[in-house]
């Protein structure tokens, strides 16, 4: 694709993007009309202010009573005031208006976030999504509350400019504008440039937050293997990369702004020139000399702003197609139009010839079948990447399935109300996820229809109050990030009083007891064996001596159940459970 074609690809989608900008401003309307107004009336004082000054500086060169000059100068109060007034409600409307908008925009990106599948996330980089949400859209606020006043604002106060000065001396004001050719190409080449050198900037901010917030989140492996050094030699190359793009994008601006000055002195000098000569031929005052001084220095600053804020402009554009591009993902996980709801959820799962692929035809599962009854105890077994954990999965739906049938209750979990179905499910994973707040809030999960009574029988059920009741605070004790001051034993403990408050039918536990501190094991085993009780439960555990007592243990291999039974039944049928068992018991 040749040059010219992309640069009319992306106006053509810099133009869409921009109509779906004005959409979310649409309904606040009235809001930016009146701004627009109060903008008309400041420009309009402003071009006013200097008309007055030329007037007193003409009465001065004649006998005149001070009571003129007084007149003139409470007439300049009042326009100063009114100014002031003016600009005092356009930027509190403006401000309100697009903090409004922007507070709009990020509440839908996060909403929208929360529909998508995981899938979407196991793709996708966290500091990517985190750069979205906050520097892309703090871009946006910045085009609501400024950038598009100012246009329109520059815009008007250079036609006046250029209208007023035609109107004081035609000869002067056309030698005046001898330099706006030169203008505009800068202006041109300004524009272009600061675009690129933008991009370039905005793309290595995201490399160095996304480079930030996964190794942020990995530093305790990176002091683990002492990887000290060798990180900060990789955050110093991300960091000198944008510190040239940076540095880029500031030469820019350096240039252009002494090059606009420097024309702006040529155009004062040309003014001064022909108009020190029509005021010693008696063709205009010296009043409206210093008019036309006033009115050619205020003439280039908005030139300026005008080809920095288009830049800017761009700039915004560019945040806004990264923004609309996540809000136009798809979610892959659905809920059907019309929902199935049931009336009770019992806990029947069953997989009616299950394939599923995380891509294309990279087949997990194959062909997989088998039946869970209500209250039964389930356990999956196998190698790494047999297809245990994705089980699991899919049973939240989490993830759909390319072939087959998913039934929970003998309804098709894809015509399911997703809500109903997930509110069935307790998860409990080895990697307890622990929010910043209190511990009350981590087991509630901001559901206030779950009392504090009910937060504490929950955790005292399954022995989480042992420790908590210790904590200063106890249930409103802080929970740092992760919860980084609590033990993994303490973490999986709080994660089954989560589990109960929520009292799901069915269980899903992945390793749930693996990483275990001694000190917790034996409490944790207690509290399992109470969180099992009258529910479905499906397990997923290398350690084969946690599921011995289960209803049903089923082995995978490579995507296939290939055994099935108990423990005993396993055992006897000397197949790959059997090998599983006796490798274990020699590593014991």
């Amino acid at each position: 694709m040749e040059h010219s074609e992309i640069e009319m690809e992306q106006r053509s989608i810099h133009k869409n993007v921009f109509f779906r900008l004005l959409k979310y401003a649409k309904p606040y309307w009235y809001y930016f009309a009146e701004t627009f107004a109060l903008v008309f009336i400041i420009t309009a004082l402003e071009l006013y202010r200097p008309k007055l000054i030329g007037k007193v500086v003409d009465l001065f060169s004649t006998q005149v009573q001070f009571s003129e000059v007084r007149k003139i100068a409470i007439i300049y109060l009042i326009v100063l005031l009114a100014s002031f007034v003016c600009n005092f409600l356009q930027t509190w409307i403006l401000q309100l208006t697009g903090q409004t908008i922007i507070y709009n925009i990020r509440q839908e990106i996060f909403e929208h976030i929360h529909k998508l599948s995981l899938r979407f996330f196991d793709i996708t980089p966290v500091g990517r999504i985190v750069t979205r949400v906050t520097n892309d859209v703090e871009t946006l606020n910045e085009m609501y509350t400024s950038i598009l006043v100012r246009l329109i604002k520059n815009i008007v106060k250079i036609l006046g400019l250029i209208f007023v000065m035609l109107a004081l001396d035609v000869k002067i004001a056309l030698f005046s504008f001898l330099l706006l050719p030169f203008i505009i190409g800068l202006t041109i080449l300004f524009k272009k440039i600061s675009r690129a050198t933008y991009r370039i900037a905005r793309t290595k901010i995201t490399a160095i937050n996304t480079y930030l917030s996964e190794h942020l989140s990995g530093m305790k492996l990176i002091q683990i293997f002492a990887r000290e050094k060798e990180k900060n030699a990789e955050f110093a190359k991300r960091n000198e990369e944008l510190f040239r793009a940076n540095y880029r994008e500031m030469m820019v601006f350096a240039i252009f702004r002494p090059s606009i000055y420097m024309l702006s002195v040529i155009a004062m000098f040309i003014v001064l020139l022909l108009g020190g000569d029509s005021v010693l031929k008696g063709v205009i005052t010296v009043g409206t000399l210093y008019q036309f001084t006033q009115y050619i220095s205020s003439f280039f600053e908005p030139i300026q702003e005008l080809a920095e804020q288009f830049g800017t402009l761009q700039s915004a554009m560019a945040s806004a197609e990264k923004i609309f591009m996540i809000l136009d993902e798809e979610p892959a996980i659905v809920n059907p139009k019309q929902p199935n709801y049931l009336p009770q959820v019992k806990g029947k799962i069953e997989f009616e010839h299950v394939w599923f692929a995380y891509q294309r035809e990279d087949w997990i599962l194959k062909d997989v079948s088998f039946v869970i009854e209500p209250g039964q105890k389930v356990a999956f077994v196998g190698a790494t990447g047999a297809g245990k954990s994705s089980i699991l999965n899919l049973i939240g739906r989490y993830y759909d399935i390319q072939k087959g049938r998913i039934l929970v209750d003998g309804v098709d979990i894809r015509s399911m109300d997703i809500a109903q179905l997930r509110g069935a499910i307790g998860q409990v994973q080895q990697d307890v996820f622990i929010f910043t707040g209190d511990i009350k809030s981590n087991i509630r999960l901001r559901n206030e229809e779950i009392t504090d009574q009910e937060i504490r029988e929950a955790a005292k059920y399954v022995n989480a109050d042992s420790f908590i009741e210790h904590l200063e605070g106890t249930y409103e004790a802080a929970v740092t990030e992760r919860g980084a001051t609590l033990s993994a034993g303490q973490r999986q403990l709080l994660s089954f009083a989560r589990t109960l408050a929520y009292d799901p039918s069915i269980l899903v536990m992945d390793e749930a007891t693996a990483n275990i501190d001694t000190e917790t094991e034996k409490l944790i085993e207690e509290a399992l064996k109470k969180l099992m009780t009258g529910r479905t439960t499906i397990m997923v555990a290398h350690r084969l001596s946690t599921i011995q007592h289960s209803d049903n243990i089923i082995v995978l291999h490579k995507g296939k159940v290939r055994e099935s039974g108990t423990h005993q039944e396993l055992l006897h049928q000397n197949g790959i459970y059997k090998k599983l068992y006796e490798i274990q018991l020699k590593q014991a």
